[in-house]
């Protein structure tokens, strides 16, 4: 039997960090601040274990870095829906009898943040491995490698889905299948051609 590993971010959940701001700035005044700041960046090294407290201090501009320091709180504000498509596919995976599992890019410090707004996070999986807890990132294979010994399974008997191919091309080179996700439909039809579903 093949086991399913989910990405979470994009795929069971919208994320949209210009949401932490927007009330405060409006959408033009938050896009230029997260370019002016180099969001993505700075939110890759807080995936891979720096805190958003350090992210900020490193800002030049001291009001950037106060309102740098205010995401950890407002996080939830940037998680507001499930896509629901997909959680209907993991819970008839579920159902099925497949067992799922997860890998994450996410900060230690906003994944309980993101458990409080959405608890079935923190229930539905057997084992989920957080990057900034582990000081991992996707798309290095060592996470992937890191998730199987953490999980007891073996890579070959894993179906991974994410949203960024990077990752998938990750998984696999760590020895998983892998269905990028461009959509719920997607995900179903390849699970249905893998006989899963």
């Amino acid at each position: 039997m093949k086991h399913v590993v989910f990405d979470i971010g994009a795929v069971l959940i919208d994320w949209d960090p210009a949401l932490a701001w927007h009330d405060d700035l409006g959408a033009a005044e938050t896009k230029a601040f997260l370019q002016r700041i180099n969001f993505d960046k700075l939110n890759f090294a807080c995936d891979a274990g720096t805190s958003f407290f350090d992210a900020a201090r490193a800002l030049t501009d001291a009001e950037d870095g106060k309102r740098l320091a205010q995401y950890v709180a407002r996080y939830a504000q940037t998680v507001p829906n499930k896509i629901s498509r997909t959680w209907d596919i993991l819970y008839a995976l579920k159902d099925a009898g497949v067992r799922v599992f997860a890998i994450t890019n996410w900060s230690a410090e906003t994944w309980p943040e993101g458990c409080r707004a959405h608890p079935e996070l923190a229930e539905v999986f057997e084992t989920t491995i957080v990057s900034g807890k582990v000081g991992m990132v996707k798309p290095s294979v060592a996470i992937y490698r890191h998730f199987c010994a953490e999980a007891g399974v073996e890579a070959a008997d894993c179906i991974f889905t994410d949203d960024g191919m990077h990752n998938c091309l990750g998984a696999k080179a760590a020895g998983m299948d892998a269905i990028h996700f461009t959509g719920p439909g997607a995900l179903e039809t390849g699970l249905k051609a893998r006989g899963l579903l």
